[in-house]
């Protein structure tokens, strides 16, 4: 006994072709895209979204030292004062105020030049906290 079969024909699927109009749709989407992007930088910087670190800054950050896991020590200059404030993720507290001074390390000596200011900054916090001052070398 044999089954009846039906011919299968031969089904060709032409490959997609991209012409000028496809081209043209993708390079005004492209172009659209930009200009959202230029028009988003312009509206940041017109209505006062800059970047941090530009020019005429009131607050300017001296140094900053970790002390545990969410707990900093930040010096910031602020109108010629350097405040040394303690922050952690819920508060900011003032811990000492002192005029403003050049940068530790431009003045140093050769081996405490070499040092950052967040190393300077640490010894002169553990001298203030002992009592006593430790070598340069520590």
């Amino acid at each position: 006994m044999s089954l009846p079969t039906v011919p299968s024909q031969a089904v060709e699927v032409a490959a997609p072709v991209v012409g000028a109009s496809g081209l043209l749709q993708a390079g005004f989407g492209m172009l659209m895209v930009l200009g959202l992007i230029f028009a988003c930088a312009w509206l940041a910087r017109r209505f006062g979204l800059q970047r941090f670190g530009s020019g005429g800054q009131v607050v300017k950050v001296v140094s900053s030292s970790s002390v545990g896991q969410r707990e900093r020590v930040v010096v910031v200059e602020v109108a010629g004062t350097w405040l040394v404030l303690g922050v952690t993720s819920n508060q900011i507290n003032t811990l000492h105020s002192l005029p403003a001074q050049s940068v530790p390390g431009a003045t140093a000596a050769p081996a405490l030049a070499a040092r950052g200011p967040v190393d300077l900054f640490a010894q002169k916090l553990r001298e203030s906290l002992t009592g006593k001052a430790r070598p340069a070398s520590w």
